[in-house]
């Protein structure tokens, strides 16, 4: 497939969601682009929560993942599962109950302003890096296979990324997004199925002779429970996959805020638990498609793509799909899959960076009514120039897999929040909420050194996901040292 061949694709793909916008745009109200009115199906925000859950970084990094890890991966994936029931039953009835914009105005009416502030800045900073880690993906391949052929720089490519995010998600937000998910989440799924099937004709297997076959089972161990001291042993593994879960999903406003554009907590719980079996299924799937890709790549001597001089195995996908012959009708589902992926989670965190800012950080709410479109309309500018920064940072200072990088960060950025939202629920505590920063910072500093000793200090031990709940417990802790009683006061987990 040619780089025009591409680019053609990927500007008529953005005029099918351009119009979707158009449509569901038309009122470019607030409350439809920080709740959708509250009128989402339950079913269309559980569909569309799939794409954007998985996005670009599962598409390609974890099939490339596969040769280093085996199928290791899963085990984090069955510790997601139970963390998505965490979130159904625990803190979707929260949210509900308070009837919020942004999840973090909860720790605002529990604890206080600073306490607000601080849960809202770790979830910003958090969801800057995660969305700029999924478009880095999607912009490193649109570089390679179609940007370099016209001389166009990676920076541009960049900003013309995040430029079309912003012009379909402008007016209509959170409500756009739900359908526009929905149609991405789509294409992604139908493209790693076309991809398994087209490439297990090449290497002539039915789907039943591949599961069967012995190539597969040199990849495809799944669970680790000899040594307890690696990194991906499974209790570890499922451990931290959970609170990953927890803290990624549940205590983020970019997911939360599409749950809380159903009609009420009854519809939100179903979308929850029915959305983390099918994503079950699905990353199940993209391991698999992994597996073949290396055979197929070894069976036609095909090298591993190189990046400024480095391996990467992030882009083998896209070299087998786009330059290894196989045929257009792949590479067309690989680029729809691709961009469908990476757009379907990269669109809701633009608008969810814009809904925390202007509620947790400007109390727009509190601003003149005539001012609050137009400062909405600012911060989403403001949101995207952000993203673009970070990811062309991303290029000169990220070297390892991406979906590794992806949940190491979220070990740092999200523990405070799971410190603060756990002392909340499951505490009466009130706290001097002005320390609360402070324990916060503490807390990721330690963590920070933590995982920086050297394994020989710790019997051989390999600190890996289980990071982010020590740090979630090491700010409860905190949080407990600077706690007062208050057993008269009230509080909404009572």
């Amino acid at each position: 497939m040619t780089a025009t061949q591409i680019l053609l694709l990927i500007v008529g793909y953005f005029l099918v969601l351009l119009l979707i916008s158009y449509l569901t745009g038309k009122n470019d109200s607030n409350v439809d682009f920080f709740k959708a009115g509250k009128q989402s199906p339950w079913y269309l925000v559980a569909f569309g929560m799939v794409g954007a859950s998985l996005s670009g970084v599962t598409f390609i990094s974890v099939p490339g993942w596969v040769e280093d890890s085996k199928f290791a991966y899963f085990q984090v994936v069955l510790g997601y599962l139970v963390g998505y029931f965490v979130v159904a039953f625990v803190l979707l009835p929260i949210y509900y109950k308070l009837n919020l914009t942004s999840i973090y105005e909860y720790l605002r009416s529990r604890f206080g302003t600073v306490s607000h502030k601080t849960g809202a800045f770790f979830f910003f900073v958090s969801r800057v890096l995660g969305a700029a880690f999924r478009l880095y993906l999607v912009a490193i391949v649109l570089q390679q296979f179609v940007f370099d052929a016209f001389g166009i720089p990676f920076e541009i490519t960049v900003i013309i990324s995040i430029a079309l995010i912003w012009v379909y998600t402008n007016r209509g937000g959170i409500k756009t997004i739900v359908w526009t998910d929905t149609l991405q989440t789509a294409f992604m799924i139908a493209a790693v199925i076309l991809s398994i099937i087209l490439i297990n004709q090449e290497l002539d297997w039915s789907f039943s002779e591949f599961l069967a076959s012995d190539a597969l089972k040199e990849y495809s161990t799944v669970f680790y429970t000899d040594d307890f001291l690696a990194r991906n042993h499974f209790i570890k593994s499922f451990v931290g996959g959970m609170f990953v879960t927890i803290c990624m999903t549940g205590l983020d406003q970019d997911m939360m805020q599409k749950n809380l554009t159903c009609k009420n907590l009854r519809d939100a719980q179903k979308n929850m638990v029915s959305f983390s079996f099918v994503l079950v299924v699905v990353t199940l799937l993209f391991m698999l498609l992994g597996a073949l890709l290396f055979m197929y790549a070894k069976k036609n001597d095909i090298n591993i793509p190189l990046m400024d001089g480095q391996t990467k195995t992030d882009l083998l996908f896209p070299e087998i799909a786009l330059n290894s012959g196989l045929g257009l009708g792949l590479s067309v589902t690989f680029m729809l899959g691709l961009i469908a992926a990476a757009y379907s989670s990269a669109d809701s965190a633009l608008t969810s960076l814009t809904t925390s800012f202007c509620v947790d950080f400007l109390n727009l709410e509190k601003r003149e009514a005539k001012a609050q479109k137009r400062i909405r309309k600012q911060t989403h500018i403001w949101m995207s120039i952000a993203l673009v920064l970070v990811i062309i940072a991303f290029k000169y200072i990220l070297n390892s897999n991406v979906i590794d990088s992806l949940l190491t960060v979220a070990g740092y950025t999200y523990g405070p929040l799971l410190g603060l939202f756990a002392f909340g629920i499951f505490t009466k505590h009130q706290i001097h909420d002005k320390w609360v920063w402070l324990v916060s910072v503490l807390s990721v500093i330690t963590i920070a050194l933590i995982a920086g000793v050297d394994k020989a200090y710790l019997g051989g031990y390999v600190l890996g996901y289980e990071l982010l709940p020590l740090n979630g417990l090491l700010t409860f802790f905190g949080l407990w040292l600077i706690k007062r009683r208050a057993p008269n006061v009230e509080t909404e987990t009572t």
